[in-house]
């Protein structure tokens, strides 16, 4: 369920974005009870971070509708949507080993 939410999500936003940063979906978790589900993504460039996370708040609505159109199941959860820090994280760690 994860894996779909993650995949309709990346094709809404991608759709629905006005293009002035890449924006993508790294991955999502879901809750146990399937009733939240997070949806991480990056950003780039970087200093366009916020405004395309204040974006893809303002689209969550839509795409819960869009996920409702298109998952196979009764009940679609509350969606939040973050940055991926740990994606970022990395991205540093392999920056600073090429530098050596």
């Amino acid at each position: 369920m994860a894996n779909l939410i993650k995949e309709l999500s990346a094709v809404f936003l991608e759709r629905e974005s006005n293009l002035t940063s890449l924006l993508t979906v790294t991955s999502a978790s879901i809750s146990p009870d399937l009733k939240n589900a997070t949806i991480l993504i990056t950003v780039l460039p970087e200093e366009k971070e916020n405004e395309a996370l204040e974006f893809a708040k303002r689209k969550r609505r839509e795409l819960r509708e869009y996920l409702r159109e298109n998952l196979k199941t009764k009940n679609i959860p509350f969606l939040d949507i973050a940055l991926d820090r740990g994606e970022k994280n990395r991205q540093k760690i392999d920056e600073l080993l090429r530098r050596k």
